[in-house]
């Protein structure tokens, strides 16, 4: 095995297999991030704001892909999505296919993420007195316009941070993406190839700019001036 160097990192870069790798991995994280936001807001907004009967089983199941090992992630998503199951035959049926597709990329990286996401939000909704949403419903205002008048501006910085964290997340899964899309190649696929194939020359500039990335993630989240609890 050769040690990395200098020539080589710069040629790995300007590699259109590593660009493209890079930039899958980027589109799908982001992709993974507006599903979390669409999907994941409600249920962070009825765990903050509800008591309901199996709560904590609900929190603990969606705490549970932070836990699992990642190869297990994806067998089960396979598994739920085959064509022998109910919602497999019906993703069959409207010409969605999950194994080895993009659509299967970002399936794994919202799975993995929107633990994340929620947490996020839900902290940031916890945070605001709920009194400011009794006093906007109690002028005559339904659940929707009080969510986005009172709620929304007050814990965008909070979903913000959570698409954040949950595309910094979804960047650095590898294991269960592996097992349900190993092409087309997002970076830490790639990354894992060239290293078994080539060695530590070659995987070493993805490596690279995958740090880089996920660094300029959480620089951008610490940039964000969350709201103090004394000024609500």
């Amino acid at each position: 095995m050769t040690a990395p160097t200098i020539e080589r990192l710069l040629e790995t870069v300007k590699d259109p297999e590593v660009i493209a790798s890079v930039w899958l991995s980027m589109s799908t994280a982001a992709t993974a991030g507006i599903l979390a936001l669409i999907l994941g807001t409600p249920l962070a907004y009825l765990l903050a704001r509800s008591q309901f009967p199996g709560k904590r089983l609900v929190e603990s199941l969606i705490d549970l892909p932070i836990m699992i090992p990642h190869p297990v992630i994806g067998i089960s998503i396979l598994t739920v999505t085959s064509p022998n199951t109910l919602f497999g035959s019906f993703l069959e049926s409207c010409g969605i296919e999950i194994m080895g597709s993009k659509t299967g990329i970002v399936c794994v990286l919202f799975f993995v993420g929107l633990p994340f996401y929620i947490s996020a939000v839900k902290a940031g909704i916890e945070s605001i007195p709920v009194r400011l949403e009794k006093v906007s419903r109690s002028l005559g205002a339904n659940k929707a316009q009080t969510f986005l008048r009172v709620t929304f501006p007050l814990a965008w910085r909070h979903m913000l941070v959570g698409i954040i964290m949950c595309m910094a997340r979804a960047l650095s899964e590898f294991g269960a993406v592996i097992i349900v899309a190993y092409h087309p190649m997002i970076a830490p696929v790639l990354m894992y190839e060239r290293f078994t194939a080539y060695g530590l020359s070659w995987s070493q500039p993805v490596a690279v700019i995958l740090i880089l990335v996920s660094l300029l993630f959480f620089i951008g989240m610490r940039a964000i001036p969350l709201p103090d609890k004394d000024s609500i």
